[in-house]
């Protein structure tokens, strides 16, 4: 059964940087993406960044140049790297694995962006 044990998130003041990871355990295909999404209060979810098992990376508008997605594939583990946060950038973090054509969700992780 998959499971995801996610770390990271927390509060920061505008200009910081956090780093998110993600691990998928119980499977045993390695995920064709793995990436993350995010939604704001009253919003609906986004994607901010996911990354095949190839390595390609692809990037929101809002975030590029600012976040930097990578993956561990020997571990099942995803990673982002987010620099320059702004306020806008508040939200709940969910990781995401795209594991033989099924979508997975983690549970999310707060990333609170404020001064």
């Amino acid at each position: 059964q998959l499971q995801f044990v996610e770390s990271g998130g927390g509060l920061v003041q505008p200009g910081g940087s956090l780093r998110l990871s993600c691990a998928a355990t119980g499977i045993i295909y390695s995920p064709e993406i793995m990436g993350w999404y995010r939604q704001a209060p009253g919003k609906q979810r986004e994607l901010v960044a996911s990354i095949t098992s190839g390595g390609f990376p692809n990037y929101a508008d809002a975030v590029k140049g600012r976040f930097t997605i990578s993956r561990d594939n020997s571990k099942n583990t995803v990673y982002l790297q987010m620099n320059s946060l702004m306020p806008e950038d508040t939200a709940v973090y969910y990781c995401h694995v795209k594991v033989v054509l099924v979508n997975f969700w983690g549970q999310g992780t707060q990333v609170t962006v404020s001064s």
